[in-house]
């Protein structure tokens, strides 16, 4: 294999650099919901419970394809399953302007997008970082991951604009043209693994290189990559750290993509907030998203990767419990700071929960982070559909909020206490 030090730019930054751009690119759906609900309301009659229903599907099948997507990636590549997914979101979103029916909702919204972006969710981040970096792994995996919130910023002023202007239509006609644009630049420069184009990993010696590269010809895994992804699940299951990690990551898919990501705009809009104004605001959290991800990888490689969650938890759950008494129809400073606070400790934590799956499980580390991510849609499409249920009978989402602080504290006391000491999966 040709030494690194030969190239100007190691091949791994552009497969992360295109990775980046991908996760962007399937990212505009994320920051739908919240935007589309209203306009579906008023012009199909449904109520929040209805819609966010099939949102919940895409949530639940965003987090459970994760797994099998990471085991996809592992004996087909990341190339044939990245374009794949991106495919499916197009389609989905694409054929999404054409409902009549919740059923067809929960069709294009929940199945096909759930499933397009469930094989582009952060498991991508962690098989691109497992792969292709030996040293960095931390700062690469916060990049990646703030992939999402950069879509996030990007799309959410743009679909706010167009639902308001041209209707919700054109917002799902945006992000199907989004997730297609991706695809060439998949198959043009994405690399399976440094072993296609005789290099290795970022930061890697050679005897480690042939080290690893013996072990993985042992363990190459083959016949039904699904077999593979359960079997590895069945192996994780048998450890505390992987179920510490699971109901952590659960609560933090309720508390973010479950309730702030599907609910904020509407909850904003009940206290006199227009949608506009909230969707910039949603929009501000992905700005701080990116830089409180990025310094959570870059800390991930210098601090105890179980004291970074703890403190995460615990922060993200003070400022749940303060939002019901912030939000207004005008915009307060302390509304901002919470903006800031949340933003910042919006993904933060998955470079610290990748870290420990790669230190604990090893070269099946980026499987069972998808089982871990599973869980974490899991949490979210409950608290999406819940979240609904307490706004249809109470008229507010004070009580959401409530809960999913309590949630948040028993996620930062679950992190401070998973054991240092790794316990690999054969």
């Amino acid at each position: 294999m040709s030494s690194p030090r030969t190239r100007l730019i190691h091949p791994a930054w552009i497969v992360a650099a295109v990775g980046f751009l991908a996760l962007v690119g399937a990212a505009g759906f994320r920051s739908a919901p919240g935007v589309m609900m209203i306009p579906l309301e008023e012009e199909f009659g449904w109520g929040s419970a209805t819609i966010s229903l099939a949102i919940s599907i895409n949530i639940l099948l965003f987090g459970l394809t994760a797994p099998f997507a990471a085991a996809l990636m592992s004996r087909f590549g990341l190339r044939k399953v990245t374009t794949t997914a991106l495919l499916l979101i197009s389609a989905g979103s694409a054929l999404s302007i054409f409902v009549t029916t919740p059923f067809m909702l929960i069709l294009t919204w929940g199945i096909l997008i759930g499933l397009g972006s469930g094989s582009m969710a952060l498991v991508f981040a962690a098989t691109i970082t497992n792969t292709w970096f030996y040293a960095r792994r931390g700062l690469v995996s916060g990049v990646l991951s703030a992939g999402s919130a950069t879509g996030q910023l990007i799309f959410l002023p743009v679909m706010a604009g167009l639902v308001t202007t041209s209707g919700w239509r054109a917002a799902s006609l945006v992000i199907a043209g989004a997730a297609l644009a991706v695809v060439p630049l998949i198959l043009l420069f994405m690399r399976n693994s440094p072993a296609d184009i005789g290099v290795r990993r970022f930061g890697e010696s050679e005897k480690v290189a042939a080290q690893v590269a013996a072990e993985n010809a042992a363990a190459a895994p083959a016949g039904n990559p699904a077999r593979y992804a359960l079997t590895t699940l069945r192996e994780a299951a048998r450890t505390k750290t992987f179920w510490a990690l699971a109901i952590g990551f659960a609560i933090c898919g309720a508390t973010t993509n479950g309730l702030i990501g599907v609910h904020f705009i509407p909850s904003a809009h009940d206290h006199g907030m227009p949608e506009t104004t909230a969707a910039g605001l949603l929009a501000a959290v992905g700005i701080f998203d990116i830089m409180g991800t990025v310094a959570s990888g870059w800390l991930t490689d210098r601090v105890n990767p179980r004291i970074l969650l703890g403190i995460y938890y615990f922060g993200r759950g003070i400022s749940l419990m303060l939002l019901p008494v912030l939000l207004s129809a005008t915009i307060h400073p302390s509304l901002i700071v919470f903006i800031v606070i949340y933003g910042l400790d919006w993904v933060a934590t998955v470079p610290p929960t990748i870290a420990i799956c790669n230190e604990v499980f090893g070269k099946k580390g980026p499987i069972v982070f998808g089982w871990v991510f599973a869980s974490h849609q899991v949490g979210a499409s409950i608290a999406a559909v819940v979240a609904g249920i307490i706004r249809d009978q109470t008229g507010e989402y004070t009580y959401a909020w409530f809960g999913a602080a309590t949630l948040c504290a028993v996620a930062a006391w679950i992190s401070f206490r998973i054991r240092k000491t790794p316990t690999a999966v054969s």
